[in-house]
């Protein structure tokens, strides 16, 4: 298998800075809108990115809920991995791979909790299923088999008959306060148009990135 002869040229769009919104949420809203519009496949998939105490980064694949000009919220078992690398260490990196629009979006930021009563709106609008899921289970945690989920699933799925599923106390939401954004487009030779909002207190600064 030879990947060097893997490659495609980008040739679908170019972005230029004059097109660029001011604000990088209003930027990223219209960009998510067209990931939609173009069907590309769950367009809220997120890598989230996260560092350890000791300096281990780690990365995995977590879908964004909702979002407005406070940041962008996904929510997980508050004893997962992850969720042990933001207690100890806030800062997060999200990467949004839009590929069959040659597009990708980086985000940088400080992740911290949201609050209960923000996580439960969300919860009791989940499928009955995804709920009882969600107490399931212990994230990130060794397990011997498939069929002890199953097991527990059944029996909880028992439990809560004719019954409203709770919010676990350990399964809620975070928030990502950006800090900084990135908005990559491909373009042939790969000579691809990058550009970068830099907050200055309350204002964002655009600056081209060479590629």
């Amino acid at each position: 298998m030879n990947l060097a002869t893997m490659r495609d040229e980008y040739t679908r769009s170019g972005l230029n800075k004059e097109e660029l919104l001011e604000h990088p949420m209003a930027q990223f809203e219209l960009w998510f809108k067209q990931a939609m519009e173009a069907e590309v496949f769950e367009p809220n998939a997120m890598s989230l990115a996260t560092v350890n105490a000791e300096g281990q980064p780690s990365q995995r694949t977590v879908l964004l809920k909702y979002f407005d000009e406070r940041g962008l919220v996904f929510f997980t078992n508050y004893e997962s991995r992850k969720a042990r690398d933001i207690e100890q260490n806030g800062l997060v990196s999200l990467l949004f791979p839009w590929l069959a629009l040659e597009r990708q979006v980086r985000i940088e930021g400080r992740a911290h909790k949201i609050t209960a009563a923000e996580s439960l709106k969300y919860f009791m609008s989940r499928p009955r299923g995804s709920q009882i899921g969600a107490w399931v289970s212990q994230q990130s945690t060794v397990i011997t088999s498939r069929q002890l989920l199953q097991s527990k699933f059944e029996e909880l799925k028992n439990k809560f008959t004719n019954k409203e599923v709770p919010l676990p106390s350990f399964w809620g939401g975070y928030r990502i306060a950006p800090t900084h954004f990135e908005y990559w487009q491909g373009r042939q030779h790969r000579l691809h148009d990058r550009f970068v909002y830099k907050q200055k207190g309350t204002n964002w600064q655009i600056e081209r990135l060479a590629p």
